[in-house]
């Protein structure tokens, strides 16, 4: 199945770019993008289809083993419960639980790994037909070479909740530059949506750690959802 596997194109800014400009005002707007969704705001790369979620009731663990020295089982463990309780806005029954010490054959079970060769080198990869969200090792050890003062865990926390976004149904990837889903810009030179300049917002990682207003929607839409309210 063509989303079986679903690689995260979140490559940081921060290796990127040296933005420097004052948030200011831009900030405020960048804030709005981030608690609401106005009609017609919701675009995708048309890059997949989304479906309803992995099941009908999702449950999240967290396999330590693997892990990066810098990332505490309990740090990770922290942000997976975050963006569970995030998602759950979405109106899909949704619960994080212990690591039992091995993987057990449950309906909804999504177990979070450290794994190289599931995570396709990527930071991370979301797999359908088996119930995984493995995240990769060797990005992370990248990302802390390039850039050592980088709070990694923040892109962590946005890997994360990017690719249970993906295990809550949402394949495409959001074209709005603020959507935990998105990704900048395709391999034509198109860049992703924003209602401010995002290259003078002062803000390196303009995408949000945890799912958006919009985000939210699309995946209340893809489960059939009663549709939020609030936005304009």
């Amino acid at each position: 199945m063509p989303f079986a596997a679903l690689a995260c194109r979140c490559v940081a800014l921060v290796a990127a770019l040296g933005l420097a400009a004052p948030a200011g005002a831009l900030e405020s707007i960048r804030a709005q993008e981030i608690r609401e969704c106005r009609s017609g705001e919701i675009a995708t790369w048309g890059d997949g289809r989304d479906r309803s979620a992995y099941a009908a009731a999702l449950s999240f663990t967290y396999n330590p083993v693997g892990a990066p020295p810098w990332f505490p089982e309990a740090l990770v463990a922290g942000q997976v419960a975050k963006a569970a309780h995030a998602w759950s806005r979405c109106g899909v029954p949704v619960r994080t639980i212990p690591w039992p010490g091995k993987p057990e054959l449950r309906p909804g079970l999504v177990v979070v790994q450290w794994n190289e060769t599931e995570s396709g080198g990527n930071f991370g990869l979301a797999n359908f037909s088996r119930g995984t969200l493995s995240l990769g090792p060797k990005a992370f050890q990248l990302l802390r070479t390039r850039n050592p003062a980088h709070d990694a865990s923040e892109t962590l926390q946005m890997v994360i909740s990017h690719e249970m976004g993906h295990l809550f149904g949402l394949m495409a990837h959001s074209r709005r530059c603020v959507d935990v889903l998105s990704y900048y810009n395709n391999s034509r030179g198109e860049k992703c949506l924003a209602r401010g300049d995002i290259a003078s917002s002062g803000v390196v990682e303009y995408r949000h750690s945890l799912p958006t207003a919009c985000d939210i929607e699309r995946c209340r839409r893809a489960n059939r959802k009663s549709p939020l309210t609030g936005g304009r």
